[in-house]
């Protein structure tokens, strides 16, 4: 069985990456065997590149690819990093949490369309928190190297729900 829409897939990859086109690659995160990436494929929950390099591959296939910037997680954006007045961090209590406020912290916000958002704090003063918006491996070249370790069909309760359910998937509760 090939990889191709509505399969679950197993896989299990070495991911690093570069900062620039000039820099030593660094290792970011591995899966292994007991833990493997498991994904419904075509379902939009990875990134559209990850996937092109996976279609058509079957069990025991190996891969080894690397995805520019704009096609992993885009290129770092100035206008992502902002500065919040330090008054939008008050608790229920009227008050700051300094712990909270740690630079490298990264937090949950909601922007003003209510989307949510993960920031990263970059510094602090008395009235502002700069917040980097951009994803943390933006502005990155990736570099994925692994083996397919399963190809299946998907069932109908996972077609209908867009993820995988089972072991190494997603659990409902």
């Amino acid at each position: 069985m090939v990889i191709s829409k509505d399969k679950v897939v197993s896989v299990n990859y070495h991911l690093s990456v570069k900062d620039s086109p000039d820099a030593q690659e660094r290792f970011v995160e591995k899966t292994d065997a007991a833990n493997p990436l498991v994904f419904l494929f075509g379902s939009g929950n990875l990134l559209e590149a990850f996937e092109k390099n996976l279609k058509g591959k079957k069990v025991g296939d190996t891969f080894d690819f690397h995805l520019v910037a704009k096609d992993g997680y885009g290129e770092r954006m100035d206008e992502h990093v902002v500065n919040i007045p330090i008054d939008a961090f008050k608790g229920e209590d009227g008050q700051v949490d300094k712990k909270m406020l740690e630079i490298g912290t990264m937090l949950p916000m909601t922007d003003q369309q209510g989307n949510r958002l993960q920031g990263i704090i970059k510094g602090l003063t008395d009235a502002l928190v700069t917040m980097d918006f951009n994803h943390p491996m933006a502005g990155q070249d990736l570099h994925f190297s692994g083996e397919v370790l399963d190809v299946r069909d998907a069932s109908e309760e996972e077609l209908s729900h867009g993820h995988v359910h089972g072991p190494g998937g997603h659990h409902h509760h």
